[in-house]
Protein backbone atom coordinates (compact mmCIF):
# COMPACT_ATOMS: atom_id res chain seq x y z
CA UNK A 1 0.00 0.00 0.00
CA UNK A 2 1.41 3.23 -1.24
CA UNK A 3 2.52 5.63 2.25
CA UNK A 4 0.69 8.50 0.16
CA UNK A 5 -2.14 7.38 1.07
CA UNK A 6 -1.88 8.49 5.05
CA UNK A 7 -2.69 11.96 3.50
CA UNK A 8 -6.02 11.20 3.57
CA UNK A 9 -5.69 10.06 7.38
CA UNK A 10 -9.04 10.81 8.64
CA UNK A 11 -8.85 13.94 10.69
CA UNK A 12 -10.26 14.79 14.23
CA UNK A 13 -12.83 17.00 12.45
CA UNK A 14 -13.81 14.22 9.81
CA UNK A 15 -14.11 11.69 13.47
CA UNK A 16 -15.93 14.49 14.73
CA UNK A 17 -18.83 14.64 11.98
CA UNK A 18 -18.86 10.65 11.78
CA UNK A 19 -19.38 10.09 15.30
CA UNK A 20 -22.09 12.89 15.43
CA UNK A 21 -24.09 12.00 12.36
CA UNK A 22 -23.18 8.95 11.40
CA UNK A 23 -21.28 9.03 7.57
CA UNK A 24 -19.03 11.19 5.97
CA UNK A 25 -19.08 12.81 2.84
CA UNK A 26 -15.54 12.56 0.76
CA UNK A 27 -15.56 14.76 -2.31
CA UNK A 28 -13.75 13.96 -5.53
CA UNK A 29 -13.16 10.88 -3.90
CA UNK A 30 -12.59 8.77 -7.78
CA UNK A 31 -11.25 10.80 -10.92
CA UNK A 32 -13.91 11.14 -13.99
CA UNK A 33 -11.42 8.89 -15.80
CA UNK A 34 -12.34 5.90 -13.12
CA UNK A 35 -16.15 6.83 -12.94
CA UNK A 36 -15.69 6.22 -16.73
CA UNK A 37 -14.82 3.00 -16.56
CA UNK A 38 -16.80 1.76 -13.79
CA UNK A 39 -19.69 3.17 -15.54
CA UNK A 40 -19.30 1.45 -18.90
CA UNK A 41 -18.13 -2.24 -16.92
CA UNK A 42 -21.86 -1.90 -14.71
CA UNK A 43 -23.41 -0.73 -17.98
CA UNK A 44 -22.26 -4.93 -19.39
CA UNK A 45 -22.97 -6.18 -16.04
CA UNK A 46 -25.76 -4.82 -14.31
CA UNK A 47 -26.50 -5.12 -10.41
CA UNK A 48 -24.50 -7.39 -8.46
CA UNK A 49 -22.85 -8.59 -5.22
CA UNK A 50 -19.61 -9.62 -4.36
CA UNK A 51 -18.10 -7.60 -7.48
CA UNK A 52 -14.63 -9.15 -7.09
CA UNK A 53 -15.75 -12.16 -8.86
CA UNK A 54 -17.21 -9.85 -11.74
CA UNK A 55 -14.48 -8.27 -12.51
CA UNK A 56 -10.83 -7.59 -11.70
CA UNK A 57 -10.88 -4.09 -11.73
CA UNK A 58 -13.03 -3.72 -8.76
CA UNK A 59 -10.18 -4.74 -6.72
CA UNK A 60 -8.75 -1.34 -6.78
CA UNK A 61 -11.05 0.14 -4.39
CA UNK A 62 -10.72 -2.12 -2.07
CA UNK A 63 -8.11 0.14 -0.72
CA UNK A 64 -8.23 2.98 -2.38
CA UNK A 65 -6.16 6.37 -0.95
CA UNK A 66 -8.48 8.69 -0.70
CA UNK A 67 -11.19 6.56 1.47
CA UNK A 68 -9.04 3.08 3.24
CA UNK A 69 -7.44 5.36 5.56
CA UNK A 70 -10.18 6.96 6.79
CA UNK A 71 -12.02 3.37 7.11
CA UNK A 72 -9.10 2.34 9.40
CA UNK A 73 -9.40 5.30 10.99
CA UNK A 74 -12.71 4.53 12.10
CA UNK A 75 -12.47 0.64 12.64
CA UNK A 76 -9.08 0.25 13.04
CA UNK A 77 -6.53 -2.17 11.74
CA UNK A 78 -7.98 -5.88 12.69
CA UNK A 79 -10.43 -5.58 9.28
CA UNK A 80 -11.62 -7.02 5.99
CA UNK A 81 -13.68 -6.82 3.13
CA UNK A 82 -16.70 -8.12 4.21
CA UNK A 83 -19.35 -7.07 1.29
CA UNK A 84 -19.68 -5.65 -2.25
CA UNK A 85 -22.09 -4.41 -4.00
CA UNK A 86 -23.41 -2.46 -7.21
CA UNK A 87 -26.58 -0.92 -7.39
CA UNK A 88 -27.93 0.38 -10.48
CA UNK A 89 -31.32 2.21 -10.40
CA UNK A 90 -32.73 2.89 -13.53
CA UNK A 91 -35.61 5.82 -14.27
CA UNK A 92 -38.96 5.04 -12.71
CA UNK A 93 -41.93 4.42 -15.14
CA UNK A 94 -45.25 6.36 -15.42
CA UNK A 95 -46.67 3.68 -12.97
CA UNK A 96 -44.37 3.79 -10.49
CA UNK A 97 -44.21 7.49 -10.18
CA UNK A 98 -47.55 7.74 -9.49
CA UNK A 99 -47.65 5.41 -6.94
CA UNK A 100 -46.73 6.70 -3.42
CA UNK A 101 -44.92 4.84 -1.17
CA UNK A 102 -42.11 5.35 1.25
CA UNK A 103 -38.68 4.66 1.29
CA UNK A 104 -37.43 1.80 2.13
CA UNK A 105 -35.86 2.70 5.83
CA UNK A 106 -33.38 0.14 7.37
CA UNK A 107 -30.15 -0.47 9.34
CA UNK A 108 -27.85 -2.40 7.45
CA UNK A 109 -26.99 -6.23 8.14
CA UNK A 110 -30.36 -7.57 8.95
CA UNK A 111 -30.29 -10.01 11.41
CA UNK A 112 -27.24 -7.96 13.26
CA UNK A 113 -29.72 -5.67 14.68
CA UNK A 114 -32.71 -8.30 16.02
CA UNK A 115 -29.94 -10.51 17.89
CA UNK A 116 -27.98 -7.96 19.58
CA UNK A 117 -29.71 -7.42 22.96
CA UNK A 118 -31.55 -3.76 23.86
CA UNK A 119 -29.61 -0.74 24.02
CA UNK A 120 -26.79 0.95 21.98
CA UNK A 121 -25.59 -1.31 19.42
CA UNK A 122 -22.04 -1.54 18.56
CA UNK A 123 -20.73 -0.30 15.41
CA UNK A 124 -19.53 -3.02 13.71
CA UNK A 125 -18.59 -1.97 10.33
CA UNK A 126 -18.73 0.83 7.74
CA UNK A 127 -20.08 1.52 4.49
CA UNK A 128 -17.92 3.47 1.25
CA UNK A 129 -20.01 4.36 -1.43
CA UNK A 130 -19.05 5.86 -5.00
CA UNK A 131 -21.76 7.82 -6.90
CA UNK A 132 -20.50 6.88 -10.63
CA UNK A 133 -23.44 9.68 -11.50
CA UNK A 134 -24.27 13.48 -11.56
CA UNK A 135 -26.59 13.13 -7.69
CA UNK A 136 -26.45 17.49 -7.13
CA UNK A 137 -30.14 17.66 -7.83
CA UNK A 138 -32.74 15.16 -5.88
CA UNK A 139 -35.32 12.70 -7.33
CA UNK A 140 -32.51 10.85 -8.98
CA UNK A 141 -32.51 7.58 -6.57
CA UNK A 142 -30.02 9.48 -4.13
CA UNK A 143 -28.98 7.90 -1.24
CA UNK A 144 -31.39 8.75 1.66
CA UNK A 145 -30.32 9.22 5.32
CA UNK A 146 -31.35 10.42 8.81
CA UNK A 147 -27.95 12.21 10.45
CA UNK A 148 -27.54 10.64 14.33
CA UNK A 149 -29.80 8.01 13.54
CA UNK A 150 -26.86 5.71 14.02
CA UNK A 151 -27.08 5.87 17.52
CA UNK A 152 -31.02 4.60 17.45
CA UNK A 153 -32.47 1.52 17.47
CA UNK A 154 -35.72 2.32 15.83
CA UNK A 155 -37.15 5.24 13.83
CA UNK A 156 -40.93 7.07 14.12
CA UNK A 157 -41.94 6.80 10.89
CA UNK A 158 -45.31 8.89 9.61
CA UNK A 159 -48.52 7.27 10.36
CA UNK A 160 -49.51 8.33 6.80
CA UNK A 161 -47.65 5.33 5.06
CA UNK A 162 -46.15 7.38 3.01
CA UNK A 163 -43.66 10.28 4.52
CA UNK A 164 -40.17 9.96 5.38
CA UNK A 165 -38.88 10.03 9.14
CA UNK A 166 -38.01 13.24 10.43
CA UNK A 167 -34.46 14.73 9.48
CA UNK A 168 -35.04 12.55 6.52
CA UNK A 169 -32.65 14.06 3.76
CA UNK A 170 -31.26 13.01 0.42
CA UNK A 171 -27.63 13.52 0.08
CA UNK A 172 -26.74 15.61 -2.98
CA UNK A 173 -23.62 15.24 -5.10
CA UNK A 174 -21.48 14.77 -8.23
CA UNK A 175 -20.31 11.96 -9.42
CA UNK A 176 -16.64 11.19 -8.06
CA UNK A 177 -17.82 11.24 -4.48
CA UNK A 178 -18.18 8.82 -1.70
CA UNK A 179 -19.99 8.93 1.17
CA UNK A 180 -18.66 6.36 4.10
CA UNK A 181 -21.67 5.82 6.71
CA UNK A 182 -21.90 3.61 9.85
CA UNK A 183 -23.64 0.51 9.12
CA UNK A 184 -26.52 1.32 12.08
CA UNK A 185 -27.61 4.75 9.97
CA UNK A 186 -31.02 4.64 8.94
CA UNK A 187 -30.89 4.81 5.03
CA UNK A 188 -33.24 3.95 2.19
CA UNK A 189 -32.41 4.29 -1.44
CA UNK A 190 -34.20 6.93 -3.13
CA UNK A 191 -36.82 7.31 -5.99
CA UNK A 192 -35.49 8.10 -9.29
CA UNK A 193 -37.51 9.99 -11.27
CA UNK A 194 -35.48 11.50 -13.55
CA UNK A 195 -34.33 10.36 -16.96
CA UNK A 196 -30.73 8.95 -15.90
CA UNK A 197 -29.30 5.64 -14.31
CA UNK A 198 -27.97 5.72 -11.32
CA UNK A 199 -25.20 3.86 -10.41
CA UNK A 200 -23.49 3.29 -7.13
CA UNK A 201 -20.52 0.91 -6.29
CA UNK A 202 -20.62 -0.13 -2.27
CA UNK A 203 -17.88 -1.48 -0.43
CA UNK A 204 -18.16 -2.65 2.70
CA UNK A 205 -15.45 -3.15 5.84
CA UNK A 206 -15.83 -5.11 9.47
CA UNK A 207 -13.90 -6.37 11.82
CA UNK A 208 -12.57 -9.73 11.04
CA UNK A 209 -14.71 -11.71 12.56
CA UNK A 210 -17.36 -11.22 11.15
CA UNK A 211 -18.33 -13.60 8.17
CA UNK A 212 -18.77 -12.30 4.48
CA UNK A 213 -22.10 -11.33 3.56
CA UNK A 214 -22.16 -11.95 -0.08
CA UNK A 215 -21.01 -15.18 -1.74
CA UNK A 216 -16.76 -14.27 -2.01
CA UNK A 217 -14.95 -15.63 -5.05
CA UNK A 218 -11.37 -14.48 -4.07
CA UNK A 219 -9.58 -16.99 -3.80
CA UNK A 220 -8.42 -16.20 -7.37
CA UNK A 221 -7.33 -13.10 -6.19
CA UNK A 222 -5.26 -13.16 -3.19
CA UNK A 223 -1.86 -15.05 -4.23
CA UNK A 224 -1.30 -11.78 -7.03
CA UNK A 225 -2.22 -9.45 -4.38
CA UNK A 226 0.13 -7.28 -1.78
CA UNK A 227 -0.04 -8.63 2.05
CA UNK A 228 -2.83 -6.15 2.93
CA UNK A 229 -4.99 -6.67 0.11
CA UNK A 230 -5.06 -10.37 1.17
CA UNK A 231 -6.19 -9.48 4.74
CA UNK A 232 -9.00 -7.40 3.51
CA UNK A 233 -9.69 -10.13 1.52
CA UNK A 234 -9.93 -12.49 4.21
CA UNK A 235 -7.07 -14.51 4.43
CA UNK A 236 -6.09 -15.76 7.54
CA UNK A 237 -3.37 -18.31 8.60
CA UNK A 238 -6.19 -20.36 10.57
CA UNK A 239 -9.56 -19.94 11.46
CA UNK A 240 -8.69 -18.49 15.21
CA UNK A 241 -6.46 -15.95 13.54
CA UNK A 242 -9.64 -13.78 13.00
CA UNK A 243 -10.17 -13.07 16.66
CA UNK A 244 -6.70 -13.60 17.88
CA UNK A 245 -4.57 -12.87 15.10
CA UNK A 246 -0.70 -13.43 14.08
CA UNK A 247 1.02 -10.73 12.87
CA UNK A 248 0.98 -12.64 9.13
CA UNK A 249 -2.71 -12.51 9.59
CA UNK A 250 -2.71 -8.47 10.02
CA UNK A 251 0.00 -7.15 8.15
CA UNK A 252 -2.44 -3.52 8.26
CA UNK A 253 -1.03 -3.40 12.13
CA UNK A 254 2.25 -3.39 11.11
CA UNK A 255 2.24 -0.96 8.45
CA UNK A 256 0.48 1.39 10.52
CA UNK A 257 3.07 0.74 12.89
CA UNK A 258 5.96 1.11 10.87
CA UNK A 259 4.12 4.27 8.97
CA UNK A 260 2.45 5.56 11.80
CA UNK A 261 3.83 4.60 15.36
CA UNK A 262 2.32 3.17 18.27
CA UNK A 263 -0.80 5.51 18.78
CA UNK A 264 -2.05 4.06 15.41
CA UNK A 265 -2.67 0.77 16.66
CA UNK A 266 -3.70 1.20 19.75
CA UNK A 267 -6.96 -0.67 20.50
CA UNK A 268 -10.31 1.00 21.52
CA UNK A 269 -10.20 -0.30 25.06
CA UNK A 270 -6.81 0.89 25.71
CA UNK A 271 -8.25 4.53 24.97
CA UNK A 272 -10.94 3.55 27.51
CA UNK A 273 -8.85 2.16 30.45
CA UNK A 274 -6.83 5.40 30.29
CA UNK A 275 -3.70 4.94 32.47
CA UNK A 276 -2.83 1.60 31.24
CA UNK A 277 -0.78 0.18 28.19
CA UNK A 278 -1.50 -2.31 25.55
CA UNK A 279 1.22 -5.06 24.85
CA UNK A 280 1.23 -8.40 22.60
CA UNK A 281 2.52 -11.52 22.88
CA UNK A 282 4.94 -12.61 20.64
CA UNK A 283 2.69 -15.85 19.22
CA UNK A 284 -0.31 -13.66 18.28
CA UNK A 285 -1.46 -10.09 18.78
CA UNK A 286 -4.32 -10.71 21.71
CA UNK A 287 -3.33 -7.85 24.26
CA UNK A 288 -2.47 -8.25 27.59
CA UNK A 289 -3.68 -5.15 29.42
CA UNK A 290 -0.40 -4.09 31.74
CA UNK A 291 -0.61 -1.22 34.46
CA UNK A 292 1.73 1.76 33.42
Amino acid sequence: MDVKCLQYRLTEDERTTFERDGFLVIEDAIPSSTIVDYSKLLDRLGPSDDLFAKNDLFLELIDWSKTFPKVFGILGWNIHSYYTQAVVTPPQDEQQRATKRRRAWHQDSDRINADIEPGTQPRLSVKVGYFLTDLTEGGRGNFSIVPGSHLKRELEMPPDGVSDPEGAMELKAPAGTAVMFDRRLFHAGGYNRSNMTRKVLFFGYSHRWIHPRDERTVSHLIEGCDPIRRQLLGAKTRAFGTSSPSEEDVPLRSWLLTHLGEEAVEDHYARIVGAQSVSFGRDHCQPRIAKS
